[in-house]
């Protein structure tokens, strides 16, 4: 185990943990945007909106924290990515809802209840695996499943492309659904991302 002889900022932990938190929130919205008639949709997306910038700033204090400490938990790059994947998440989880609103979009295809439902389960390991960054205690379980979780996603997203492209579809709605779906997929890979950053610095601290 690596002996450290100075103190280290602890605020990152709580940082870190408020910005995965926030992602719980997210997904929920992504959650509820699937019950949701066209007329709702509107409203969730400016909450969704609310917590992406909630995230924004989580993200900002996290790099003013990195920039105006000396001494830091872990190695600065780590923290760096470790921000800004979790605030890509954010960012995939908001695009998302957004553009199913501005495409005015009626019904999502069958299959994406089963990407969001992902992202939520990942939402939850997550916001339950950045407190054990103080001690690095319990983490394995953690990037094991959301790697699991991913490659799920893949699966999803794959067989989502599959109905796209079915011909069940008029060529302007298949461009639309599509790049929704896209989006999703790319949120599954940011906490993906995440959870290797989390192996890679609890590798590093063993």
């Amino acid at each position: 185990m690596r002996i450290r002889l100075t103190p280290r900022e602890t605020s990152f932990y709580d940082l870190f943990a408020a910005s995965a938190n926030n992602l719980v929130t997210g997904s929920k919205l992504l959650l509820e945007l699937l019950g949701a008639d066209v007329a709702a949709r509107s409203e969730i997306a400016d909450r969704m909106r609310a917590a992406e910038h909630a995230g924004d700033e989580a993200t900002h204090t996290i790099f003013h924290q990195l920039n105006s400490s000396f001494i830091t938990p872990f190695d600065r790059e780590d923290i760096y990515n470790l921000a800004s994947s979790l605030d890509d998440i954010m960012d995939y989880m908001e695009e998302a809802v957004d553009l199913v609103v501005l495409y005015e979009i009626d019904t999502l295809p069958k299959g994406v209840e089963q990407q969001i439902e992902v992202l939520a389960r990942a939402a939850e390991l997550t916001a339950s695996a950045m407190p054990n960054l103080r001690t690095m205690d319990n983490l394995t379980e953690y990037w094991i499943e959301v790697n699991r979780l991913e490659n799920q996603a893949d699966q999803i997203h794959r067989k989502l492309l599959a109905h796209l492209f079915s011909g069940q579809y008029e060529a302007i709605e298949v461009l639309k659904l599509k790049q929704v779906v896209d989006v999703l997929e790319e949120a599954a890979d940011a906490f993906e991302h995440v959870a290797n950053t989390v192996e890679t610095i609890a590798v590093k601290e063993s």
